[in-house]
């Protein structure tokens, strides 16, 4: 089947699915979007809404339209963010999503594959680790990741950026690991301007050491933040997308932190998690091996041990029942190791 170039469809029309359309069209990104939603007259609604900005000279021309799953055909990329997110007032943990939204993801990959395997199809639905994961496994679907701790890198650019009054975009370093309460920062290979954290303090003036473990807990702790003040999140994961869906579209090469399942790099498999990949139009072309310090390769370690013991539990109640039982919620807080929960988008 030929893809055709521009291409986009996506599935889920709320808070973060319209957010993403609206941001594709302001970067000019796309030459024709789908939505696909539960709710026909919610999608159109906000087809049109986006549609009126098109009259506007920075945009560029764009067909939308509302969809259904035979309009993924051509497409060249998919962009899932369907499914409910964490509302204001709940557990913090990702993971009370699992059972909901892994039957979701499952209705939505037997709609896509009957109809396209070659779009390049990027999950944003939490949690996405092990939503990735199983889909890819099950589905066998080639060109699968999730947007993974992309989010979670850029509020630490941005959070280092403040303190050291530079430009986050000057910023050098990753969020790694899972998109939740086991995701760490590889403190030795982050720098500003070719400058390592041991030379913070001479070269920005700091009277202190930067506090790493505060660093990763507000990291971690700063989509709560938004939940809880405005009821949702929206922008940041919108220019996530964004920022991947530019990258294939220009075969831009971007080193970004996405959501993989690695075949033997930093010595795992079978398990999805953030590591820095090479993107490109032809989806995550390569892994790249950072050199770890012994403190980040114990994280790898730990995110790893969590990661699988959640798959695992998952992995039986499916085999026991199509549908996941209530005992894989409380059963992944067995393989937490010692974080305090798992924090939303």
């Amino acid at each position: 089947m030929s893809v055709e170039r521009g291409k986009i469809v996506i599935i889920g029309a709320g808070h973060v699915g319209s957010a993403i359309l609206n941001a594709l069209l302001g970067m000019n990104l796309a030459k024709e979007i789908v939505l696909i939603n539960l709710d026909r007259e919610q999608a159109l609604g906000e087809a049109l809404d986006a549609s009126h900005t098109l009259a506007f000279s920075y945009s560029a021309g764009c067909a939308i339209r509302v969809g259904d799953y035979p309009d993924c055909a051509g497409a060249q990329i998919i962009i899932n963010t369907a499914g409910p997110s964490i509302k204001p007032g709940e557990s913090r943990d990702r993971m009370q999503l699992l059972q909901t939204n892994l039957n979701v993801m499952t209705s939505i990959m037997d709609g896509v594959t009957r109809y396209t395997r070659d779009a390049i199809f990027i999950n944003v639905t939490n949690p996405v680790d092990v939503l990735t994961y199983f889909c890819i496994r099950k589905y066998d679907y080639p060109r699968m990741f999730s947007t993974g701790t992309l989010l979670d890198t850029a509020r630490f650019n941005k959070m280092l950026g403040d303190l050291l009054h530079v430009d986050a975009k000057s910023v050098t370093g990753f969020v790694l690991g899972e998109h939740g309460g086991t995701a760490f920062i590889p403190w030795n290979t982050v720098n500003v301007g070719g400058l390592p954290i041991d030379r913070f303090e001479e070269q920005f003036g700091l009277s202190r050491p930067v506090d790493r473990d505060l660093m990763i807990r507000a990291v971690k702790e700063s989509g709560l933040d938004i939940i809880e003040l405005k009821g949702y999140t929206s922008s940041g994961i919108a220019l996530t997308a964004c920022r991947v869906v530019s990258a294939i579209v220009f075969n831009a090469h971007a080193v970004l932190p996405l959501s993989v399942i690695p075949e033997g790099e930093y010595g795992l498999r079978d398990v999805a998690m953030s590591l820095p990949c090479v993107l490109g139009e032809k989806g995550v072309e390569r892994i790249l091996t950072l050199p770890l310090d012994k403190e980040a390769e114990r994280d790898l370690h730990a995110c790893d041990t969590y990661l699988r013991g959640v798959i695992r539990q998952v992995d039986t109640a499916m085999h026991a029942s199509p549908i996941l039982g209530e005992d894989v919620l409380a059963a992944h807080k067995a393989h937490m190791p010692g974080v305090n929960g798992v924090r939303p988008s």
